[in-house]
């Protein structure tokens, strides 16, 4: 039987994550997910893949919102009364213009000198109306792209197996900032193919692979760069078609609803694994796709050869639907 075995919010989108036993899952994902960003004086979103001390900022928001600690090695603890009604200011995350609500020059200060470059944080807007890519369409705070990022511990513990073989160390989940960890499942990868998905009351539909990049290769406690592991390793069995290597997946929320460690997770949909398919065609090269073809990150640091076997899982469940490729959107 699989079950949610961890769950973390990061609440500060790039920062350390916020461990939680128990949370709301709200259309944007776990709540407070990615619901602040620190941006350059241009309000460009920082990000680990160009300052990787990020990584040693520690947030923690309280339950309902209206405070935010940060806490860092050598910068002591800042509480930041967080503001929701301020100036908006524009906003620039993968290219794409959005607004912030800036919090204030007393907070700008403090991570400029964490991350020794000038920087503000903004906090997600209410109005804020992002909609998400993929096969099914969502929305999120100022993620990468999709509301909520799942991995289950067989993905996890194959890839340590494969490190192992390369003489290299095993590597800690947090490396992969998940949400949502899952264990249970036999095969690796089969969050590839779980489709529909119910886990506590929340209900989440698949949305697209997880195309990792170069924040894999940080030491979340130290923010040093370490690579080239995992990126090598996985190019070796897990490149997609699209390019790039995926690990994970993302989804959107159907239903939002709350969600616990040591929740049952069951699986209505399944489909087929878009490890191997290209963007625009079908499984078995078969036209017909309406997948988008953005992938959520840069600085891949891997080539774009083509892997044609895709990850296989347990079948479906008695009574459940199939999803028998891309291009189709999994409503209930």
């Amino acid at each position: 039987m699989a079950r949610v075995v961890e769950l973390v919010t990061y609440p500060v989108k790039g920062c350390a994550g916020m461990p939680v036993r128990d949370t709301a899952v709200t259309s944007a994902g776990l709540a407070h997910d990615r619901g602040f960003m620190v941006v350059d004086e241009d309000g460009r979103y920082r990000t680990q893949r160009r300052n990787p001390l990020l990584a040693t900022i520690r947030p923690v928001v309280g339950d309902d919102g209206r405070l935010l600690t940060l806490d860092a090695p050598g910068a002591g603890t800042l509480a930041v009364p967080v503001d929701t009604e301020g100036v908006r200011r524009p906003v620039v995350l993968f290219g794409a213009a959005y607004r912030g609500i800036d919090q204030g020059d007393t907070v700008a200060a403090w991570l400029s000198g964490v991350l020794r470059a000038p920087s503000r944080l903004v906090r997600v807007p209410p109005e804020h109306d992002r909609v998400t890519d993929g096969r099914t369409p969502g929305t999120s705070g100022y993620a990468d792209s999709c509301a909520l990022h799942l991995l289950s511990r067989a993905s996890l513990e194959l890839l340590d197996r494969k490190l192992a073989e390369r003489g290299a160390a095993p590597l800690p989940v947090g490396r992969f900032r998940p949400n949502v960890l899952v264990d249970g499942w036999d095969e690796p990868h089969t969050e590839d193919r779980a489709h529909l998905l119910t886990f506590g009351t929340a209900e989440l539909a698949y949305a697209k692979l997880a195309i990792r990049c170069a924040v894999t290769m940080v030491r979340q406690e130290t923010g040093e760069r370490a690579g080239p592991e995992p990126l090598r390793t996985l190019a070796s069995y897990r490149r997609a078609a699209e390019g790039g290597v995926a690990f994970g997946t993302k989804l959107a929320v159907q239903r939002p609803g709350r969600v616990a460690v040591g929740d049952e997770v069951t699986v209505t949909v399944w489909g087929r694994s878009e490890l191997g398919v290209r963007p625009g065609r079908g499984p078995g090269g078969a036209p017909g796709s309406s997948r988008d073809t953005r992938t959520d990150v840069t600085d891949t640091a891997t080539d774009t050869a083509t892997d044609t076997g895709a990850a296989t899982g347990p079948g479906p469940a008695p009574g459940a639907r199939t999803a028998d490729g891309p291009g189709r959107t999994l409503t209930p």
